[in-house]
């Protein structure tokens, strides 16, 4: 199997059931990048059925409030590219007016140093994303 996104093994897996895992992306630049990955491997959003589309959405809000939760960021971006790895993930990102990029992508050139963000360990991330997966699914 050639998908990176198809393989869990190194990752840091936050949460995860039989659908999707949210891991949380070593980036020093920016400590709130994560990605929410659909399990099977698929491309489109589209490629799955209306119960399949509501729950990844779900696990995308999830992530978002508790990224704002604990880390407290100006923005939280929210992409699905999948131009270099075709199957189905959402990268969900803190992003703070000082950071290296902002306000552009962080994929688009640096604008600058980065200034120093919030540090949050994962069990206070995993807790946060436990409550907001269960208000998201209530």
């Amino acid at each position: 199997m050639t998908c990176p996104l198809c393989r869990t093994e190194g990752e840091n897996i936050l949460w995860q059931d039989e659908h999707c895992r949210i891991i949380r992306v070593e980036d020093a630049d920016y400590a709130g990048y994560c990605r929410v990955i659909w399990t099977e491997h698929v491309a489109e959003m589209t490629d799955l059925d209306a119960a399949g589309r509501d729950l990844i959405m779900r696990r995308v809000f999830a992530l978002e409030g508790a990224l704002r939760e604990c880390f407290r960021p100006a923005k939280i971006n929210v992409a699905s590219l999948g131009n270099m790895v075709p199957h189905l993930h959402w990268h969900v990102i803190a992003r703070f007016e000082d950071d290296a990029h902002f306000p552009d992508p962080i994929w688009a050139a640096r604008r600058r140093a980065p200034a120093d963000q919030p540090q949050v360990d994962d069990d206070t991330l995993c807790r946060a994303l436990g409550i907001w997966i269960g208000r998201m699914d209530d």
